[in-house]
């Protein structure tokens, strides 16, 4: 009985482990995360350390650089 419920606690611990997936990593400073492919309400910015992409949501874009120098 004891190692039944010894199986149970296991089980609902590792049922709180984040998966190791690339949706938990991050990228640009914590506004991104890295996935095989960006959503529509995504933009890409840059490759991720293992060569998959930035996706940024278009709230977090960062703004157009402005032009100086122009008349």
């Amino acid at each position: 009985m004891a190692q039944w419920i010894l199986l149970i606690v296991a089980f609902l611990v590792l049922g709180h482990v984040p998966p190791g997936s690339s949706e938990f990593k991050r990228c640009w400073n914590g506004q991104g995360a890295c996935r095989t492919y960006c959503t529509r309400q995504e933009t890409y910015m840059h490759l991720c350390p293992d060569a998959s992409l930035c996706c940024l949501s278009y709230t977090y874009r960062p703004p157009p650089a402005s032009k100086t120098g122009e008349d």
